[in-house]
Parts: C-alpha cells; sequence; structure tokens
C-alpha cells in the first residue's frame, strides 16, 4: 500500500499553467515538475525560456504557447496543443492575472474590462473547458484557480481586480458543486502579499512597504516557492477530498 508520501507525486500527470512566464507561474511550474508533472505553459510574451530550462532541470518536459488571455478565443487551442503534446490533460493552474489601480470614483470602464476579462471571465472558460476534458477522458481532474486575499478583503484602489478575485472565490465553489460527482476537484489558492511584478510599486513605495510588512505576521513578503506545497497538494491525490476551497498562503495577513 502506496504511503502518503506517494499521494503527493504527480508522475505521468500534465499540467496547464497559465502566466507560467515568471513569477508565481513559474514558481508553481517549477514545483509541479518536481513533483512528477510535464507542464504545458500560457504566457503573454513570446517566450518562457527561463520556465522552460528550470523545468527541464527537473527532468520534466515543457511545452508553451503564446497567448492573448484578454479573449478566451485561445482556449480551445490551449487545450487541443496540450493534448497534442502530451495527450492528456490532469491538471490546470489559472494562474494569468493583470491589475489596474486608481481611485474606484476615477477607474474606467476600459480598466474594468480589461481585468475582468482576464482574472474571471477567461478563468472560467479555462475550467469549464478542462471539466469537459476531464469528463471526457473519465479520468476526473484538478483545477486550481489563483484567488487573493482580496477575495476576502476590500482592498483599496483596485476595484475591478477585488471584484474579480471575489468572483473567483465564488465561481469555484459553485464548480465543485457541480463537477465534484465527476471526480473533478476545483479549489483556489490565495497569495498575499508577494514579491511579483504586480506588486513592485508597492514595495518600492517605503511607507506602503513599512505599512504592509507590519500587519503580515511572518514579517516578510511572500515568494514564488512559498505556493509550491499548496499547488502540488491541490493537484495530487493527496487532496482527493478538498472540494470548492481557497487556501490562503499569506504569512498570516488574514488571521489580523
Amino acid at each position: 500500500m502506496a504511503g502518503i508520501l506517494d499521494s503527493f507525486k504527480l508522475d505521468g500527470k500534465t499540467a496547464i499553467v497559465t502566466g507560467c512566464g515568471r513569477g508565481l507561474g513559474q514558481g508553481m511550474s517549477i514545483a509541479l515538475a518536481e513533483a512528477g508533472a510535464d507542464i504545458f505553459g500560457v504566457g503573454y510574451r513570446a517566450d518562457a525560456n527561463e520556465t522552460k530550462a528550470r523545468v527541464e532541470a527537473t527532468g520534466r518536459k515543457f511545452e508553451y504557447m503564446q497567448a492573448d488571455l484578454q479573449s478566451i478565443e485561445p482556449v480551445h487551442a490551449i487545450f487541443e496543443k496540450t493534448i497534442a503534446s502530451f495527450g492528456h490533460v490532469d491538471i490546470l493552474v489559472n494562474n494569468a492575472g493583470i491589475i489596474k489601480r486608481n481611485d474606484s470614483i476615477d477607474f474606467t470602464e476600459k480598466d474594468w474590462d480589461d481585468v475582468m476579462n482576464v482574472n474571471l471571465k477567461t478563468v472560467f472558460f479555462m475550467c469549464q473547458t478542462a471539466a469537459r476534458h476531464y469528463i471526457a477522458q473519465k479520468s476526473g481532474g484538478k483545477i486550481i484557480n489563483i484567488a487573493s486575499i482580496l477575495s476576502f478583503q476590500g482592498g483599496i484602489r483596485v476595484p475591478a481586480y477585488t471584484a474579480a478575485k471575489g468572483g473567483i472565490k465564488g465561481i469555484t465553489m459553485l464548480m465543485a458543486n457541480e463537477w465534484a460527482k465527476y471526480g473533478i476537484n476545483t479549489n483556489s489558492i490565495a497569495p498575499g502579499y508577494m514579491e511579483t511584478d504586480i506588486t513592485a510599486k508597492l514595495r518600492a513605495d517605503a511607507n506602503r512597504n513599512a505599512a504592509i510588512l507590519e500587519r503580515i505576521p511572518a514579517a516578510r513578503w511572500g515568494e514564488a516557492r512559498d505556493l509550491g506545497g499548496a499547488v502540488v497538494f491541490l493537484a495530487s491525490s493527496a487532496s482527493d477530498y478538498v472540494n470548492g476551497f481557497t487556501i490562503a498562503v499569506d504569512g498570516g495577513w488574514l488571521g489580523r
């Protein structure tokens, strides 16, 4: 009988990771590869060479597709190309996201639509397409959405981002309600304040940086590697009875 650590292994699995080129997406791609999964990466940039090299250094395979996720147009092709490359898809990590900052009173319709399209609309249709493939494969599967601590809080000056991340938490629960019976586990990870391009301006602002660090019990910004354990857990059979939950990886922020 396999031991508990074996249930975390992803040998023979294929994971789609959006926004894989750097930051949290790169970190999660590497963690999944270290656990045994081959990676089909999706990104807005022309290449993801660093991620490719680091995934392949683990002995796993990496394929990449450039796609603009402002629209759902690339969704079908992402899955078709994954299956053409690896024969099947087992794990979806919806990590790609953007943020627009402005006072709510001045927030524009274009900024609202841009954020909602990438962070919520395309995520839903990626999940829908994954579920259809999992059901057709009769294999079950894992869907991992990247939420935010703003799925639980309001934040300031990021109205569309807050709305989208609140929506991620909600649709994750809804999809779990509908798809758990097919052996599909739909869950989310809510990162706290992480060292990424999105937070570069916050970290460069001495006052904001100090205020944020003062609130985090762990007394540091999170790093991409901090999501590795959560994403491997939710991608593996160790989480087979976890459905519709959003796990905060935030250094204790939400506990304050």
